[in-house]
């Protein structure tokens, strides 16, 4: 029998770090079937010569809980090459829920992860309870991308503890606690991958007050990691309370002892956040040096970074530097063609000028994105800065910031870098074997940040521009690496049998493009989207999902759930 597709001619990165090989791929219904050099015709034939082909990309750190409610493609993951999405990090999710709390979880959700609340509330069916139940109705649902999910700390806390979860002084009760764990139990036994956590202090519900189990004792997660060890391959995975004042190091050193136990306990991985920042100096080495100890008394502890830096986006498309100033604040809800058609007028641009015109402060950590055929600029280079190109110019950084939006139709974007500030320590990460690539916060920060295409870039830049890693290892750690250690079997590797979720790259000219704001989200609500070159053919379980980035029309996604 014929396959259903074959894949010719192309470079294949199985996902193992395995060297690449010439050989074509065979695909029968969901299936990869056959690899080799002598496969015969296929019902439809994709000429990959001269182009890599690689495994989907596993996204283990996304917020897309909601999004797919009204958003059946996962953008923007599924612009760069992602085809299986991890959601329910950071111990914030939609279930477990009682009758007349989902408007707590959403705006909890939109507080922690700045997604509208009003297009969550709107924009999903809210009729489960137990996080199962939520499974099911992604189930019933169609989605281009296949997508499992941890349940959150923070709703299970809630749920059995009402108010009182937010109390940092107050233990759950034996019986909150058994209600916690029962659930915990009917998530695992109906497919979560986890359970996840928040204890950083950056993560707050709208009264100022942090998210349910910042503050829980060690004895609160271990009795959540007892639930874990009765399902064999799950994970715990939580945002960590490095931050804080003084140094960070003895909160790391707190933090990682706690951690050994929840992984051992729990008889799983464990995942937490791990980012550079100046501010930190060498925390995030100190976290390395206690994984690794762990790790050899037999935890197995893998810290998640990213592959570029955080950065805060601004920009005459949503937010501006210069919003603290109240004719700059008035122009936020505004569509585009006026903001600009304000500039284009003398007076209304000589009063925007005149109230900023002494800013200064800051501005020289904000860079310019926009690049050459709107391709995303992500070097930071100091010539980049805002303050350089008001100098070089002879202008004022906000007469700089109009110059360059009319020059751009309004397109130009700033990135301020928040987190993964030095380059030298995402390099270093990268190559550090213990450290997942991960934290792109796929659906998050939506009017803040755009790193869900944090695949194309550690292609891209660090593996094909500065080879920092072979392409064979940057494939792997977003294939199957990921996928393993979230237990997806069968996914993020091209071998027979494996699940046929496969891309076809031109690698060469993969590259990014300048973010975009988009009013896309149930109300008219903005976020940012970004889309990449190079990406030739993604497919999902079988099926041609993305062609030249446009979607094809098939939704073959899948709810992941663990076995």
């Amino acid at each position: 029998m014929a396959a259903d597709l074959v894949i010719r001619n192309g470079l294949l990165v199985d996902g193992t770090g395995s060297p690449c090989v010439r050989a074509d791929v065979a695909i029968t219904g969901d299936r990869i079937s056959e690899i080799g050099n002598h496969i015969g015709r296929g019902k439809r034939e994709i000429d990959a010569a001269g182009r890599i082909v690689t495994p989907g990309f596993v996204d283990i750190h996304t917020h897309l809980d909601a999004q797919f409610g009204w958003d059946p493609l996962g953008t923007s993951a599924c612009w760069h090459g992602v085809t299986s999405v991890v959601m329910g990090n950071c111990g914030v999710t939609f279930a477990p829920v009682r009758d007349g709390d989902a408007a707590y979880l959403a705006s909890m959700m939109e507080s922690v992860e700045d997604i509208p609340a009003r297009s969550i509330l709107d924009g999903l069916p809210w009729d489960w309870e137990t996080y199962g139940q939520y499974l099911d109705w992604l189930e019933r649902t169609p989605i281009g991308i296949n997508a499992g999910g941890m349940v959150g700390h923070s709703a299970l806390r809630y749920y059995a503890m009402g108010e009182r979860s937010l109390d940092e002084n107050i233990d759950p009760t034996q019986d909150e606690l058994a209600t916690m764990t029962q659930l915990l139990d009917e998530a695992m036994n109906a497919g979560a991958l986890g359970c996840s956590s928040s204890r950083t202090l950056r993560h707050q519900v709208p009264d100022g007050r942090y998210v349910p189990g910042t503050f829980a004792r060690v004895e609160e997660l271990l009795a959540l990691a007892e639930v874990l060890a009765k399902k064999p391959g799950g994970i715990f995975e939580v945002a960590p309370r490095f931050d804080g004042d003084g140094p960070a190091e003895p909160r790391v050193e707190t933090e990682l002892a706690w951690m050994e136990q929840v992984s051992q306990v729990s008889q799983s991985p464990l995942t937490f956040n791990l980012t550079h920042t100046w501010e930190q100096g060498e925390h995030w080495r100190t976290a390395l040096d206690l994984t690794r100890a762990a790790n050899s008394r037999g935890a197995r502890i893998r810290p998640q970074t990213v592959a570029r830096f955080v950065g805060v986006l601004t920009g005459l498309m949503h937010r501006t530097p210069f919003d603290a100033h109240s004719s700059w604040y008035a122009l936020r809800d505004l569509p585009l063609t006026e903001k600009l058609a304000m500039l284009n007028n003398v007076d209304r641009k000589a009063e925007l000028v005149n109230e900023a015109k002494n800013d200064r402060r800051g501005l020289d950590n904000f860079f310019l994105l926009n690049g050459p055929n709107n391709q995303a600029l992500y070097e930071c280079r100091p010539e980049q800065s805002l303050i350089a190109i008001a100098d070089q110019r002879k202008v004022t950084p906000v007469e700089a910031f109009i110059d360059l939006a009319q020059a751009t139709d309004g397109k130009l974007l700033l990135s301020w870098p928040l987190l993964n500030q030095s380059r030298d320590a995402i390099e270093e990460m990268i190559k550090t074997p213990e450290v997942l690539m991960g934290l792109a916060d796929t659906g998050a920060h939506v009017g803040q940040t755009m790193d869900a295409s944090a695949p194309t870039y550690l292609l891209s830049h660090w593996a094909r521009d500065r080879k920092s890693i072979t392409l064979e290892e940057a494939v792997r750690k977003i294939t199957s690496d990921t996928a393993q250690t979230f237990g997806l079997a069968n996914r993020g590797v091209l071998a027979l049998g494996a699940y046929a979720d496969v891309n076809v790259i031109n690698y060469e000219e993969l590259s990014l493009l300048v973010p975009e704001y988009r009013h896309d989200f149930p109300h008219n609500a903005g976020r940012f989207a970004q889309k990449a070159n190079g990406y030739e053919v993604t497919i999902v379980n079988g099926e041609v999902f993305m062609e030249h980035g446009e979607h094809t029309g098939t939704l073959a996604g899948t709810v992941l759930r663990s076995v």
